[in-house]
């Protein structure tokens, strides 16, 4: 812009204008469309001149423009049609009175749309009030179209325009080429052609084949036949622009032609009432491109007129041409062209579009929008001022101007941050982020072209669900992938890079197309490609900072009218040139650091930061930051870039030394400077305003203008207040340069200095309410749904809702729904649709002033009306933006040292931390986890603490809302103590509505402490006394609520701890079945019985709610209550009941086995089996005189103090004192368990085996159970079922019949042959191995028996447990024996059992002497089952083997009844031998015996004739 032109204001985009949802709605084609009609009334030379491909000239640029329709309030109807999509028109409705619309309508037509189309409210068809609107458009083939349209909510996606709203489809390809349009609201609409030839055609009113549809403006009106070349008056050059304008109730149509003739044609005559040649300067090269005209007034005469001149030799410029058109309006209309001209030059940049009023021209180009007055509008004519695009606000905002580089940002952050390198990448990241997804900045379209280029998809749909974090999120996923995420040049340079390209998106893809003015209220809007704008005025200090350098002198202009002394004014200009050059020189990266250390969480505080920036304007950047550019620039050109740097500093250095020693001079003294200072911080102060209370809340589309224009301007508040601490700072700095006294140092210290980051606070808050995203809602959080609904149901507070967390809906929007906020004229305010430019600021100073003072704005401090902010944001679940701004408030507390006096005033310190804990706890239950969530209730419980102490905290909290979900105490309370116990209940529940136990729990154990003392002073205060309960119960609850919150934290000891503190006894044994109950279902039992817990007088009530929940619990639980009281017991040494409840176990086992499926019987006896050896185990450490137990009465019915839990360690006389157990008839004693044990062990085994048995009681043995396990071969499990059960006789009778038994399976011809031992399934069994072992209680194992695994035969399973059992009965191997004979009489018996009726006899007698099962008795069951043979040789065996005694034997032999055989037996085998000799049966076989047997005898007989003769002679002797 010129030297002269002045920055008026600047553009302020409507938040949510880019994120609109287009509803889509296609207008079917010409072969379609029944009423697409054209009329043939040319010749047809002329016809087929006429019809061409191309009738209208394509968009070559976007195109927008709008109408108004109404006034009460006025509705603005604006619609695009944009060049990378000619073929469809959007449309949007603008009103007053709601938000800006989030759906618009897209018309898409069969052909590309021409340069024009218009929206008018339907006065065709006024009977049709479902279709407000009309819409004309023209195609680049020459169709017209005439649309009704109904309101744009009632149209639905994807459908086709319906037939009934399609008024006509007229062809005008015969009319062409045409090379303008425009039309009126009543229907005519009006194209010029080429060849200068205007024609109106009647759309909509008059059918196309009605006379007069249609007509030429021709200058002979009498004469017309037909619209033909011979018809037409004298040539005039090409139509280039026409525009109808009303003035006093009058159509005018304005023609514009390419020769410069200006035609004013009369519609409702159609007449020409003028025609002037534009007396344009001739310039070679330059054309007449368009033409705009002004509105009329009722009280003037005047209208503007503005030409566009276009130059395209050599360079291509554009100039407008404004003129002066005179009117009267009489019998006829009389026009008059005033001769002067003014010219607005434009530059290379072209000219976008320009709207003229009554007395100004505002010309939209693509770097700005100038505003200049018209003629004799004021006494300067060429007084030019321009307002600023938003393009400079992105640029700057993303490091893309010249003056503001991302490099810049990258070396003063390392500069900064030097002591905290690791922390300078998320630091940088972050600042980018938040510029980047600011209100503004975030651009929806631009951002997702954007994320395209880096092959990031995302439907449209699912791209407007994205909230802020989720953004964030993507583009630092995104960052991260492109560079190193480590690397602080790699990442700088991914964001430069990424930025760079969103920019250029930015500005292609939100390109200006469009203005709207009202002129009557003076408000200007911007239409964009895909957003839409308004433009507002400069508050008093933009002015004076964007304003020239040369304007600083003329402070009054600016509204800065401080000082009635001219000195005063030049000192102040001087400080500010001053103050200019600091912010020149560091540039705008320094505020966003200082920034950033206020609005996240701090790497080093902002305190620290201002430190750091001053160093950098003493000493430079730090020397390694150099080294970062070396591999981006090279060696040489970094080291060139160093020496600027350099240069640059030591120049900044010399001005800054050279103006403040003259601006010293100028003022005499620094106390002089030092009162402008504080005269000009008295304009950076948010102004205070008291509200109207009457106003509306700004629901409408105010709301969003409001909030971004006040973001604009608290940002430059904040860095204009920054650039003056800057400033002080550094003359403290250097105060020995400028001889600054130290009462001048101090007046800085101490009141400039504090008053300064008061400001910059203010301004942040309300730059940071401003420009930060609203939370998402959380679906699980009760509270913020509950909020939800306190808003009322309005449709623009419920869309509104819809909108949390996204980037267009800052928290400032939260406050719009709970405040009155006054906005603009108050008086008229239906006269507009847009804001007034000037209104936009007041709205702005009335918000700020409401956000930091309230509503009567009289408080001085900035915690007064914080409290209220924080009530409206935790209503709205605003966590986060809670504890920002009360961490703010109290950190600048602190700095003013205030908080004493707080606490002795109001209570605002009590209600600050209160409210902050409540934040604070509630971010901690929202998806929080690790050290995060922790760090957050620890400061939550500091909070909650720390407003418990301040002195009548109560009654500053209950001046809250209840609507706060704050404590409700209604009683008076005077004993703090009192207080503070009902306010820690209150806290320790909030802490666990929010499941944090940890922060309860500490609550809970503050409470206790409050209990003796508020209880102290119950009959001091009566009437108001709320503890009707005893201190005791008080106790008793609160030591519950201990337990219950160290429970959940797992803290067992804790909890435990809780519950022996615990004076209530109810609540006591209470708390302690639940910790049984928590520890079972924790699996951590062990603890019980680990020796870790002191059981102080719980013993019997800890072993008495085990027995309970054991009882009570399915037998089958895993862990099993039994088992564990069976350990807890054990580990008590108490043997008895440790076996008293593991048999109590096994018997719900074994009565509940019936009621479960067969699969699972055997897991249940491997159960009981174990529980029955794990009791049996247990009797035997106890002295068997008490080894007994009685499970099935209630121990605690009878107590059994008497008898000892532990082994005797003592003689049993010492021990029991002479007293002699006495057992109840119920008891059971271990014999019984072993009995019990080894016929589960019989089960289980069977069940292996695949056969049912079941037993039903243990004192005696089922008559088939041996029998059963003989079948199975389970001989190991029968034997010891005999021996436990069977004694004596009865014994001995059993084992015989199992040898039979055995024995009848050696005989595998006598025997079944499903029994047969190889292929029979075999199976493990408990060994007894004689009848002094004692029973194995282990469980039995299912591998197979040691003979089996070592393929034994059945003989040799008989030999093995012959051996093992014949001590228990001698005459075994004789039953065996004889079962076989018997089985089988021609068996061979196995010689290992001839040899067991032989084997110790020769050694001990002579003859077939011996036990039980001797060879006399082998003999004698040979002669009786006919084994004659082998009774012979038997005989002759013993009677050889007396003969050949050794010598040494033989005096023993001699001895009187020393030798005996079965005489009778022989002589029974004799017998035999001779019948069979008789019966003629074997007679050589037995005669041959005979022989034997007699020569044996003989000879035996002779041997003892001998012996006998000697025995008597030696008795004689």
């Amino acid at each position: 812009m010129g030297s002269r032109w002045t920055m008026a204001g600047m553009e302020v985009p409507i938040i949510g204008s880019d994120s609109l949802r287009w509803i889509e709605v296609s207008v079917p084609s010409s072969s379609s469309t029944p009423s697409l009609s054209s009329t043939t009334t040319i010749d047809s030379a002329d016809a087929n001149a006429s019809f061409f491909t191309t009738t209208c000239a394509p968009l070559t640029d976007d195109f927008a423009s709008s109408s108004v329709i109404g006034n009460s309030p006025p509705t603005h109807l604006i619609w695009r049609i944009h060049k990378s999509q000619p073929d469809a028109l959007e449309l949007l409705e603008l009103c007053a009175s709601k938000e800006f619309p989030r759906t618009g309508l897209r018309i898409t037509f069969p052909d590309a749309l021409s340069p024009f189309a218009f929206v008018c409210e339907n006065e065709v068809d006024v009977t049709s009030s479902n279709h407000p609107y009309l819409l004309y458009a023209l195609t680049v083939s020459g169709l017209a179209y005439l649309l009704r349209i109904r309101s744009i909510s009632t149209y639905s996606s994807s459908s086709v325009f319906p037939p009934d709203e399609l008024l006509i489809g007229f062809d005008m390809r015969p009319y062409g080429p045409i090379t303008s349009a425009a039309v009126t609201a009543a229907g005519c609409f009006v194209v010029g052609r080429n060849d200068g030839s205007v024609g109106c055609f009647q759309l909509g009113t008059l059918d196309p084949t009605a006379p007069g549809f249609v007509h030429e403006l021709r200058d002979d009106s009498g004469f017309g036949r037909f619209w033909g070349f011979m018809s037409r008056g004298r040539m005039v050059g090409a139509v280039q622009d026409m525009v109808i304008s009303e003035i006093h109730g009058k159509q005018l149509l304005f023609v514009l032609h390419s020769d410069g003739i200006l035609r004013v044609w009369d519609l409702l005559c159609s007449s020409k009432v003028f025609s002037h040649t534009m007396n344009v300067p001739a310039v070679a090269g330059a054309s007449l491109v368009r033409l705009w005209v002004g509105d009329a007034e009722h009280d003037s005469s005047t209208i503007s007129l503005a030409v566009l001149c276009r130059h395209t030799l050599e360079i291509s410029s554009e100039i407008i041409h404004l003129y002066s058109l005179q009117f009267s309006f009489g019998d006829r209309i009389a026009l008059l062209l005033d001769p002067s001209i003014q010219s607005i030059p434009l530059g290379e940049v072209g000219c976008i579009d320009v709207k003229l009023t009554s007395d100004k021209i505002w010309i939209l180009k693509d770097n700005g929008l100038m505003l200049q007055s018209l003629f004799g509008a004021d006494g300067n004519a060429e007084h030019t001022c321009y307002y600023a695009l938003q393009e400079d606000f992105v640029a700057d905002q993303l490091f893309q101007s010249p003056e503001n580089s991302s490099d810049e940002l990258l070396l003063i952050s390392h500069s900064i941050f030097s002591s905290a390198k690791d922390n300078i990448v998320p630091v940088v990241s972050s600042i980018f982020l938040r510029r980047l997804l600011q209100p503004g900045v975030h651009h929806n379209i631009a951002l997702r072209s954007t994320f395209l280029e880096y092959n990031r998809h995302w439907t449209e749909s699912e791209f407007q669900t994205l909230t802020a974090d989720g953004l964030k999120k993507e583009i630092l996923s995104l960052i991260e992938h492109e560079g190193i995420a480590e690397n602080l040049m790699s990442i700088n340079c991914s964001w430069k890079n990424f930025c760079t390209h969103y920019f250029h998106n930015w500005c292609k893809s939100n390109a200006p197309c469009g203005l709207i003015v009202e002129s009557s209220a003076g408000a200007v809007g911007l239409i964009r490609k895909n957003s839409f704008s308004v433009f507002r005025s400069l508050e008093d200090i933009e002015r004076l900072i964007y304003g020239s350098s040369d304007g600083l002198g003329d402070l009054v202009s600016f509204g800065l009218d401080l000082f009635d002394d001219n000195l005063d004014h030049e000192v102040l200009v001087d400080l500010l040139r001053c103050v200019t050059n600091i912010s020149q020189h560091l540039g705008k990266t320094a505020s966003a650091i200082f920034y950033e250390s206020l609005v996240s969480t701090p790497v080093i505080s902002s305190e620290e930061v201002v430190p750091h920036i001053l160093k950098i304007l003493e000493t430079g950047y730090s020397s390694p930051v150099a080294t970062f550019k070396i591999p981006e620039l090279g060696t040489h050109v970094a080291w060139e870039k160093k020496l600027m740097d350099h240069k640059s500093l030591r120049k900044f250095s010399v001005d800054m030394l050279l103006s403040l020693h003259a601006l010293c001079r100028k003022a005499v003294t620094w106390s002089k400077v030092l009162s402008g200072i504080e005269s000009y911080l008295k304009f950076l102060v948010p102004q205070k305003v008291v509200q109207n209370l009457d106003a509306e809340p700004l629901l409408d589309i105010n709301g969003s203008i409001l909030v971004q224009a006040t973001s604009q301007v608290a940002k430059l508040m904040f860095e204009s207040a920054l650039d003056i601490l800057l400033f002080l700072s550094y003359l403290v700095n250097n105060s020995g340069q400028f001889n600054i006294l130290p009462a001048d140092i101090s007046k800085i210290q101490l009141e400039l200095v504090p008053m300064i980051q008061e400001i910059i606070s203010e301004w942040f808050i309300v730059h940071f309410f401003a420009t930060t995203p609203c939370e998402s809602a959380v679906i699980e959080d009760f509270s913020s749904q509950l909020s939800l609904l306190q808003i009322d149901s309005s449709t623009g507070k419920r869309s509104w809702n819809e909108n949390l967390g996204k980037c267009e809906f800052p928290l400032a929007f939260i406050f719009l729904l709970n405040t009155r906020i006054s906005s603009g004229d108050q008086i008229h305010p239906h006269l507009r649709c847009l804001p007034y430019l000037h209104d936009i600021i007041g709205s702005v100073r009335n918000f700020a002033s409401w956000i930091i003072w309230g509503k009567s704005g009289e408080s001085s401090a900035l915690l007064s009306h914080s409290t209220e902010l924080a009530l409206i944001l935790l209503r709205h679940g605003q966590y986060e933006a809670v504890e920002h701004l009360l961490s703010m408030v109290e950190a600048h507390s602190k700095k003013e040292k205030t908080s004493e006096s707080i606490q002795d005033t109001d209570g605002g310190w009590c209600i600050l931390h209160h409210l902050l804990g409540c934040c604070l706890l509630a971010q901690a239950q929202r998806g929080l986890h690790g050290m995060l969530k922790e760090r957050k209730v620890s400061e939550a419980v500091r909070c909650f603490f720390r407003a418990s102490s301040v002195k009548d905290a109560y009654q500053a909290l209950q001046s809250l809302p209840q609507e706060a979900a704050l404590p409700l105490l209604d009683f008076s309370i005077v004993s703090g103590a009192a207080w503070k116990l009902h306010y820690y209940q209150w806290v320790m529940q909030i802490f666990e509505q929010y499941y944090v136990s940890e922060g309860a729990c500490q609550f809970a154990l503050a409470a206790l402490e409050q209990v003796e003392e508020a209880l102290s002073t119950k009959d001091e205060h009566h009437g108001g006394d709320p503890f009707y309960q005893s201190a005791t119960t008080i106790k008793g609850q609160l030591w519950s609520n201990v337990f219950k919150f160290t429970l959940d934290l797992n803290h067992f000891d804790d909890a435990y701890c809780a519950i022996i503190s615990n004076p209530d006894e109810e609540s006591k044994y209470i708390c302690l079945r639940r910790l049984i109950i928590v520890l079972y279902e924790s699996s951590a039992m062990k603890i019980l019985c680990g020796g870790q817990l002191p059981f102080i007088g719980l013993i019997d009530k800890v072993e008495q709610e085990l027995v309970w929940k054991a009882g009570r619990s399915d037998i089958l639980m895993k862990p099993n209550l039994y088992k564990f009281l069976y350990a807890f017991e054990m580990h008590r040494h108490n043997w008895r009941r440790a076996a008293s409840y593991i048999y109590q176990y096994c018997n719900r086992l074994r009565t509940e086995a019936a009621l479960r499926e067969c699969q699972h019987n055997s897991l249940d006896l491997q159960e009981r089996l174990n529980g029955l050896s794990a009791a049996i185990n247990a009797l035997h450490l106890v002295h068997p005189a008490y080894a007994w137990i009685d499970p099935l009465l209630d121990r605690y019915a009878v107590q059994d103090n008497h008898y000892p839990f532990k082994k005797a360690k003592r003689p049993v006389e010492e021990e029991c004192n002479g007293f002699q157990p006495q057992k109840f008839h119920s008891c059971i004693n271990i014999e019984q368990i072993e009995k019990e044990f080894v016929l589960t062990s019989a089960e289980y085994l069977l069940l292996l085996a695949h056969v049912k048995w079941r037993f039903t009681e243990i004192h005696k043995v089922p008559s088939d159970l041996v029998d059963l396990l003989i079948q199975a071969d389970l001989y190991d499990m029968a034997f010891t079922v005999l021996l436990k059960f069977f004694k004596g006789s009865d014994l001995k009778r059993e084992l015989e019949r199992v040898f039979s038994a055995i024995s009848l399976k050696c005989c595998p011809n006598k025997v079944d042959s499903s029994w047969d031992g190889d292929d029979h399934r075999n199976h493990g069994v408990l060994l007894i191995s004689s009848k002094d072992d004692v029973v194995d209680h282990s469980p039995p194992d299912t591998a197979t028996t040691p003979q089996q695994s070592k393929g034994i035969s059945r003989w040799g399973t008989l030999e093995l447990y012959l051996e093992k059992y014949v001590g228990f009965h001698a005459r075994l191997p004789v039953i065996v024996a004889e079962t076989l004979l018997r089985t089988d009489p021609q068996i061979e018996l196995p010689l290992w059992l001839v040899n067991m009726f032989k084997d110790g006899q020769r050694e001990r007698t002579w003859g077939m002497t011996g036990q039980e099962s001797n060879p006399a008795l082998l003999f004698r069951i040979y002669v009786d089952y006919g084994r004659y043979t082998e009774a012979t040789n038997l005989l002759l065996e013993y009677i050889e083997s007396y003969a050949s005694m050794r010598p040494a034997d033989i005096i023993n032999r001699k001895r009187p009844f020393a030798v005996w055989f079965p005489f009778t037996a022989i002589q029974r085998l004799w017998y035999q031998l001779e019948e069979l000799i008789r019966l003629g049966h074997m007679v050589d076989q037995c005669d041959k015996l005979k022989k034997l047997l007699h020569g044996a005898l003989l000879k035996h007989l002779e041997l003892l004739k001998v012996d006998s003769e000697d025995a008597i002679s030696a008795a004689a002797i």
